[in-house]
């Protein structure tokens, strides 16, 4: 038995409350339940209005396992406990007294749950023995409109999430919209394998210094520089040139080379870090005011456009420094500026206009659904259990929140399909 499920009696009504009694013996009515408290901090339910024998009462309602809870967590300690007129509990075992020494009135939920809420229950979760999630018998049976708009809610705690890195890149570049734009680009450009180093080196790197250049070769100097990428023996024209470059912008610009690390191990040559920086070096000798570009631009197709990326002549017969290979044009692939999308530009609109009090819900949810479903394991096997759950990128993305947050801790109370699972 779990509190989360006790909440879930309480808030849905699902026992007997017609006939319900407290411990101590006397009527209970129900007039609000009251407002769940989702935190971790203060009784679960605020403002809640009760008929108690015949008395009205208004205030709070705590939840417990058992009874005697109330002083292993120390409430009796707590003022933000004192409010509190009903304790709900499974098994009540001990009396709790207010200040004025008369007990608060207690309901013992085990006398009066609903015997069908209860199987449900513990056939989704306490007795789950799945090989995966633990619904994924009954998953396809949910309702499309409950799936949908889960998912969709799923997706804005997903941006939510990912507006926390957006925010604390604010706060360190002193509200540059485009020196944050950078680093997420950046960070984003090294994917997986190499985006924590991209991100240290554009966050360490004045944006200012960036802004200031126009020339191809000079940003590449000063990616590979600061991130220490030269060889050190080489007969290469190219770096030298390069390296001279650097080491001139170091000294004017006072800057500081980062210590990570960048790797090439299981990466296909397209991906490699010398490609990515010099695509990257590429949009910001061409393009101005990225970040401004990218919040007027609506559709996919138009942001494509604007990611139509070539390399300097070096790079289109290099994958790394020193060793020629066969010619190529080396252009950011359909499905990289798809990611690019999901996990910079989407984020930061819905960030930006979430800041000016302005609702970018609808046009995230627009782009994200003219892009097709990320492939993955989990979101095949998601697919698998319940056909065509996922077939955008809003989706996929949304099941990518779902797995690890509700499924993996069993938050199946927390979730709308498990809710919608235990009704029936």
């Amino acid at each position: 038995m779990k509190e989360d499920f006790l909440h879930y009696l309480w808030k849905f009504k699902k026992f007997d409350f017609l006939n319900a009694l407290t411990a101590q013996g006397e009527t209970l009515q129900i007039l609000q339940v009251g407002n769940h408290n989702e935190t971790k901090s203060g009784p679960d339910f605020f403002n809640a209005k009760l008929r108690i024998g015949n008395q009205v009462w208004a205030g709070n309602v705590e939840i417990h396992i058992n009874s005697s809870d109330w002083y292993a967590h120390h409430h009796e300690e707590d003022p933000a406990y004192d409010n509190v007129i009903l304790h709900v509990v499974w098994k009540h075992d001990v009396e709790v007294f207010r200040e004025n020494n008369t007990p608060i009135a207690t309901l013992q939920l085990s006398d009066f749950a609903s015997a069908e809420a209860l199987k449900n229950y513990l056939e989704l979760v306490e007795k789950a023995n799945y090989n995966w999630i633990n619904c994924e018998k009954d998953l396809a049976s949910v309702s499309g409109f409950i799936v949908k708009n889960w998912l969709e809610r799923l997706y804005i705690e997903r941006l939510q999430e990912k507006t926390k890195v957006i925010q604390a890149a604010l706060t360190s570049s002193r509200n540059d919209w485009e020196a944050v734009c950078f680093q997420l680009l950046a960070k984003n450009f090294g994917l997986n394998v190499n985006g924590k180093a991209f991100f240290v080196m554009a966050s360490a790197l004045p944006f200012s210094v960036v802004r200031k250049m126009r020339d191809q070769e000079e940003l590449e100097a000063l990616f590979f520089g600061m991130l220490q990428m030269f060889p050190k023996e080489f007969d290469d024209v190219y770096v030298l040139r390069l390296k001279e470059s650097f080491e001139y912008q170091k000294k004017k610009y006072k800057l500081e080379p980062v210590e990570q690390q960048v790797a090439y191990f299981r990466l296909r040559p397209p991906n490699f870090p010398s490609i990515r920086l010099a695509q990257l070096a590429f949009i910001y000798a061409t393009s101005q005011n990225i970040f401004l570009k990218l919040m007027q631009l609506k559709t996919r197709k138009e942001i494509h456009a604007l990611f139509k990326v070539e390399v300097s002549d070096y790079w289109k017969n290099h994958f790394n420094f020193g060793k020629e290979s066969k010619s190529s044009a080396k252009v950011l692939s359909p499905g990289f500026i798809d990611l690019l999308i999901i996990n910079t530009i989407v984020p930061l609109k819905f960030h930006f206009a979430s800041l000016k009090s302005n609702s970018a819900t609808e046009e995230c949810f627009s782009l994200l659904n003219e892009l097709p479903k990320e492939k993955n394991a989990t979101i095949e096997k998601f697919n698998e259990l319940r056909p065509k759950m996922a077939t955008s990128a809003l989706e996929s993305q949304a099941l990518l929140h779902l797995k690890p947050n509700y499924c993996d801790q069993n938050k199946c109370l927390h979730c709308a399909i498990g809710l919608s699972l235990l009704k029936k």
